[in-house]
């Protein structure tokens, strides 16, 4: 009898549409590859999702992007059910989805960073300057680069678009890494060694890697593998599998950097996030890394289910 798996997808992040985009991607892969699949949209109603997730499934596939779905909520949902589930636990995905608590966790240790802290929203909105410009504000727990702004010297004080700031009352707020976007896919599960993809160089013609760079059409390209400095690819690869052993993640996870290239030898390249959930189309960067080292997007996805674990 075929496995059943049940898709979780949608949500009420920020992030809803690109989780669609992931879940139903998935559903159609892992259906391909025979197993029988459920697609869940998930809303803010447990009742609900309890009623979709009855009789349980085999496996939960979590394809459900930023708040509720990538920052340990859902998983502790899972964990109560005792239904094994792919990608991080809660520990792991409440860690990386809080830039701030990641880099607090991984700095000390080692990892470069840029300088940053939290401020709250209002300050910045009176024109408080957190730190020389310039710098880069964002929120403390979203993904996809929503509500990211650069300021730098010259622009308006406080930034435009700040008004209409909701995600939440406190900023992140980060020295600006001039250069070049990478990103790292990494895949390891408990028991296992975890490994690195490759390097991906995200090229754009707009200010910064925002939002509608990542999902509009044309909004940017990915050169596969990064046409950098063999001693900073392979420090990306490092940074990235570090990261994900150190925040515990399981299945897939995906880091991003920026990379000064006018800064000798390695001490250019800054950690910025780990992505817990990273997008799941078949042109999102980590299937395109998985489909480079030779993993089809349908392999990798059957790779996450046969992987999915409860890690309570």
């Amino acid at each position: 009898m075929a496995k059943t798996v049940a898709v979780l997808m949608g949500g009420w992040s920020a992030e809803r549409e690109v989780s669609l985009s992931s879940g139903r991607a998935c559903a159609k892969a892992l259906r391909e590859h025979g197993y029988d699949v459920h697609e869940i949209d998930v809303q803010r109603d447990l009742s609900a999702l309890l009623q979709a997730l009855t009789p349980k499934p085999d496996v939960v596939f979590n394809a459900l992007h930023g708040k509720g779905g990538e920052d340990g909520c859902i998983q502790g949902v899972l964990e109560m059910l005792d239904i094994p589930y792919t990608h991080s636990g809660p520990l792991p995905s409440a860690l990386a989805m809080n830039k701030q608590k990641a880099k607090e966790v991984l700095k000390p240790l080692g990892m470069r960073c840029p300088e940053g802290k939290l401020v709250h929203i209002d300050d910045i909105r009176a024109g408080a300057e957190p730190m020389p410009r310039p710098y880069v504000v964002k929120p403390n727990t979203e993904g996809s680069s929503v509500g990211v702004y650069i300021v730098r010297p010259g622009d308006n004080k406080p930034p435009l678009g700040l008004d209409a700031w909701s995600y939440g009352e406190w900023a992140l707020v980060e020295e600006y890494i001039p250069g070049r976007e990478l990103s790292v896919a990494v895949m390891g599960t408990k028991g296992e060694k975890a490994r690195a993809l490759t390097v991906t160089e995200i090229r754009t013609n707009v200010d910064f890697y925002n939002y509608e760079a990542k999902y509009a059409q044309g909004g940017s390209t990915h050169v596969i593998p990064a046409p950098i400095d063999s001693a900073v690819f392979d420090e990306a690869l490092r940074m990235a599998t570090f990261a994900h052993e150190k925040l515990g993640c399981t299945g897939v996870s995906r880091s991003d950097f920026r990379y000064n290239d006018n800064e000798p030898g390695v001490s250019g390249l800054y950690y910025l996030e780990t992505n817990t959930q990273p997008g799941m189309t078949p042109t999102s960067l980590v299937p395109e890394q998985a489909a480079h080292t030779g993993l089809s997007f349908g392999e990798l996805v059957a790779w996450l289910v046969e992987h999915a674990e409860v890690h309570a």
